[in-house]
């Protein structure tokens, strides 16, 4: 099986510890293979399967949030990316999976990097470890306790040389379900 090069990273925007960890090792792996970093912001949560208040809005008013979004999005990430000019950022208006994978196609990224909020927590209307798995490129899940804490998709396992890792200091994600 052929390994993908990894010209860029794509991270999942969330306002959280885990959100930041996620977001710091994304950067971290971004600046060791000096490629992009690319932030994508949906607009309903993606981690909150009832968030439709975007839905609900006029045109006009959908677009004045949007700006305001992008705007909160770009001086939180970019204060963090500190002198890291090689980030991009992306307000994404459709479902996560879609979206998301448009964005694999167009070679926005080649792996993606989630914060794990808590376990069994949705994503894309589907527990995240769900998503994760199913995702067809690698993923990485940082957290939910602690930022060293990594939980891989099958497809990130193929590339551990390349996300810097260590026999130990990560975990295959558990495809049981829940219950």
């Amino acid at each position: 099986m052929a390994i993908p090069t990894l010209n860029a990273v794509g991270f999942c925007a969330h306002y959280s510890d885990p959100g930041d960890w996620a977001f710091d090792y994304a950067l971290q792996l971004s600046r060791a293979h000096q490629v992009r970093l690319n932030v994508f912001h949906f607009r309903s949560d993606p981690y909150d399967p009832d968030d439709t208040f975007a839905d609900s809005l006029s045109d006009t008013e959908r677009a004045k949030l949007a700006i305001e979004r992008e705007k909160e999005l770009r001086m939180y990430y970019d204060k963090r990316a500190g002198d890291y000019l090689e980030v991009g950022f992306r307000l994404c208006e459709h479902a996560e999976w879609v979206e998301l994978h448009r964005c694999l196609v167009v070679r926005e990224f080649q792996l993606l990097v989630l914060g794990y909020v808590e376990k069994d927590v949705s994503f894309g209307r589907r527990p995240i470890e769900e998503f994760a798995d199913a995702f067809v490129c690698p993923v990485v899940l940082v957290g939910p306790d602690r930022p060293d804490q990594l939980h891989l998709n099958s497809r990130a396992e193929l590339i551990i040389d390349k996300l810097g890792l260590q026999p130990g200091g990560w975990s295959l994600l558990d495809r049981q379900p829940a219950g």
